[in-house]
């Protein structure tokens, strides 16, 4: 099983990577990975006449295939942003992103605000002009370009650099008369995309009526999270997760893993949200935290300490006076699936 953990730890985030996990019958807890079509690993039995239809899945969730109840997972990887601007807007910017705990690269050529995205939190800042800077970055499916430089000059240089890469989201600053010259100039002159050109999102962010800097920010990254969750990559194995079960300390012994995999109403986490249960209580990750949290972890101890526990959904219903009663005042219903890793 341990193999088929590290085949997750290395997958190439720019391929349709897909989780496969049969949730009932006979075969139960079998897993498969597909990542590119192909299968990457598994664990116990998987049928591969069943792989035409995986990989048709385009989101995560529970599916029935060749008779067989599964949850399927399309992965995404962990978010990153990158922020082209060092200026009032970033500075929220860069602490919302290091709330959501997603590394964040800004990009300043003027060393007195390279200096203040640092102090802001920032993983990364490169002090130098925006084309080299953006020369260093890569880009990937799961990569967030928040263009919110201080002329329309370095937005150009920008957003031409970024719309030949790899990216899940292009938000750029500016009055629509600005932003359309632009836009207009890159695909006439420079040769970009027009497709890649017409689907950035400018003006930037929700139109919630923001003024401030502190406002903007809140409705670029409302905006950011809501292209996120249309993606349907939303689904990921956080790192310290696959690390912890990747570990060799003998003294963890078997792990146990608790995955939402079904949602109606207004349960707090989304489907695919895992949590990593450790045989002394300890948790890495959380599934929304109060009582439903301690109840699976509870669960999940003592399939830990059955020697024949493999693994077993726990459906939680977080409506009705019992849950009113237990303080569940989120609502909602989820199932959970809860696998012993040995």
């Amino acid at each position: 099983m341990a193999d088929f953990y590290e085949a997750l730890a290395e997958l190439d985030p720019n391929a349709r990577n897909v989780v496969m996990t049969v949730v009932e019958g006979a075969h139960f807890g079998d897993k498969c990975l597909l990542s590119g079509g192909n299968v990457a690993a598994q664990c116990g039995g998987f049928f591969p006449a069943r792989l035409e239809e995986a990989r048709a899945v385009v989101k995560s969730g529970t599916t029935l295939i060749a008779g067989e109840k599964f949850f399927c997972e399309v992965l995404g990887h962990e978010k990153k942003f990158v922020i082209c601007g060092g200026g009032h807007i970033s500075m929220p910017l860069i602490q919302m992103c290091r709330m959501l705990s997603c590394p964040v690269t800004v990009l300043e050529d003027r060393p007195t605000f390279a200096d203040n995205a640092r102090a802001a939190g920032a993983t990364q800042v490169i002090c130098d002009s925006f084309d080299r800077g953006l020369a260093q970055v890569e880009g990937d499916e799961d990569t967030f370009f928040i263009i919110v430089t201080r002329g329309h000059r370095h937005d150009k240089v920008c957003l031409n650099a970024i719309s030949r890469k790899r990216h899940a989201y292009i938000g750029m600053i500016g009055s629509r008369r600005r932003v359309t010259l632009v836009k207009q100039n890159l695909v006439e002159e420079e040769g970009c995309d027009p497709e890649v050109i017409a689907a950035v999102h400018t003006p930037i962010g929700l139109k919630i009526g923001a003024e401030t800097p502190e406002e903007i920010a809140i409705a670029i990254m409302a905006e950011i999270i809501q292209v996120k969750s249309e993606s349907g990559r939303n689904s990921t194995w956080p790192r310290k997760i696959i690390r912890t079960i990747c570990s060799e300390n003998a003294a963890e012994g078997p792990k146990a893993l608790a995955t939402i995999i079904a949602r109606k109403g207004s349960a707090p986490r989304d489907v695919g949200t895992k949590m990593l249960i450790l045989r002394d209580g300890r948790c890495v990750g959380t599934i929304g935290g109060c009582c439903v949290e301690a109840d699976v972890t509870r669960s999940a101890r003592m399939m830990l300490d059955d020697p024949a526990a493999r693994a077993q959904v726990f459906h939680v219903d977080m409506t009705g006076d019992a849950a009113e009663d237990e303080g569940m005042v989120c609502g909602g219903v989820i199932d959970v699936l809860v696998e012993i890793i040995r």
